[in-house]
């Protein structure tokens, strides 16, 4: 199943990436639209049509003149279709794969409507298709932007460093609708990977040219409940927009099956930033978080363990 929650959009299906749906309102989690409207900044001041315009990835932000959303950047739309799924095909190659061998991704987006293949996307922080890489031992990690070529389709070569599961969550936005998630997983022959038993690690973390550390509310999760994680950098002087947003975060399930792909719900430049996180399920989850500074990506990840109601009772 995919959701998209206000921008906080997770992918949940099976590790095959099979049959999907994506819901405004993921299964039930309340939007904080419902009873919060963040206001967009105008690009223009034309006199009130009576329309409002709405960020088609942030639902919360609204609007009632054009502009661009504060939190993602994204255009205001003043009619936002139905969430329909737009199906990705995916092909690999040379085979069999390799590891340490490179191979070319491909990927190719159809209208639900007709089966055509989708040659049109709207530009989701600066980018037209963000791909994220994980392995099942939870290792290695990518994100990284597939080019579109000439026939549509989206290409990207990657190296698998070892033998083993690997899952790829795929971002996109055809234009006429609405953003996209699509999970695909990867087999590379000549062994198994370990799933990794997560167990709370909010350490501070020393990244390339800066730290941070991380607190969440409540401190251990609850599924299906808002959790609030802060980050806190330190020699944050200098910190930049990473492709348009102050940190890229992406939170894994540790047997892969959970992927979201989020960003900040409060951020201004400076060293504290605040995600609202629903985690689905009662597992671990390593989260990970890139920002930039003074033109240098920076990238950590914490593990966090996520709780179910009755285990939080007792």
């Amino acid at each position: 199943m995919k959701s998209q929650m206000h921008g906080r959009r997770a992918f949940m299906g099976t590790l095959a990436g099979g049959a999907a749906y994506l819901a405004a309102n993921g299964g039930g989690v309340p939007l904080l639209g419902q009873n919060q409207i963040i206001q967009a900044q105008p690009t223009t001041t034309p006199p009130d049509s009576g329309l409002i315009y709405q960020c088609p990835m942030d639902a919360d932000v609204r609007s009632n003149v054009p502009g661009k959303c504060p939190r993602c950047g994204m255009t205001l739309q003043s009619h936002i279709p139905e969430p329909v799924e737009f199906p990705m095909d995916f092909s690999i190659g040379p085979q069999p794969l390799k590891a340490g061998v490179k191979a070319e991704l491909t990927f190719a987006v159809h209208d639900p409507q007709n089966n055509k293949q989708v040659s049109h996307f709207q530009i989701v922080h600066e980018k037209l298709f963000h791909l994220f890489i994980v392995s099942a031992n939870m290792k290695h990690f990518v994100h990284d932007h597939p080019v579109l070529g000439p026939d549509g389709k989206f290409r990207y070569t990657y190296e698998f460093p070892e033998p083993g599961l690997y899952r790829l969550l795929g971002d996109f936005f055809p234009e006429g609708a609405t953003p996209q998630l699509a999970a695909k997983t990867v087999f590379v022959p000549g062994g198994t990977m370990q799933m990794p038993h997560l167990t709370k690690d909010y350490s501070q973390r020393q990244m390339t040219n800066m730290g941070v550390s991380l607190t969440a509310a409540p401190e251990v999760p609850i599924s299906g409940i808002e959790t609030r994680l802060f980050t806190h950098l330190t020699d944050a002087d200098g910190l930049e927009k990473y492709i348009g947003a102050w940190c890229h975060m992406l939170a894994a399930s540790d047997d892969l099956i959970d992927l979201i792909h989020s960003h900040p719900f409060i951020a201004d430049g400076g060293p504290e930033m605040r995600f609202d996180v629903y985690f689905p399920r009662a597992r671990g989850y390593r989260v990970w978080l890139q920002w930039q500074k003074k033109g240098v990506i920076n990238t950590t990840f914490f593990d966090v363990p996520v709780s179910d109601v009755e285990s939080a009772a007792n």
